[in-house]
């Protein structure tokens, strides 16, 4: 269906206050195998180690521009690898409720 779509998510835009709950929810709307392309003028680590304890390995983190006030990552959905995903300790923290495209159980 919409396999391999690449949809554009600029954090710049975004209030700080607002930015990662905006993210959770782009990412919890997109379907297997969907790409989101986010932009952003500096290199968010803190949000990519909280993306990972929240999914695990059903989104695949790619840096497609990794420069001073440009980068650029995609994020690509892959429900595949839910299997192995995070441990169980994990996943339970920060579930996203299950929905759409993201593959959690919703806790």
């Amino acid at each position: 269906m919409f396999d391999n779509a690449v949809h554009p998510f600029d954090a710049r835009g975004v209030a700080k206050r607002f930015r990662h709950a905006a993210i959770f929810g782009a990412l919890e709307s997109l379907e297997d195998g969907e790409t989101m392309r986010f932009v952003n003028d500096h290199d968010p680590l803190p949000l990519l180690n909280q993306i990972q304890q929240r999914y695990g390995n059903q989104v695949a983190i790619d840096y497609v521009a990794r420069e001073p006030g440009n980068i650029v990552i995609d994020f690509r959905i892959q429900l595949g690898a839910a299997a192995e995903a995070a441990p169980a300790a994990v996943a339970g923290a920060g579930s996203c409720g299950g929905g759409n495209g993201c593959g959690c159980s919703g806790g």
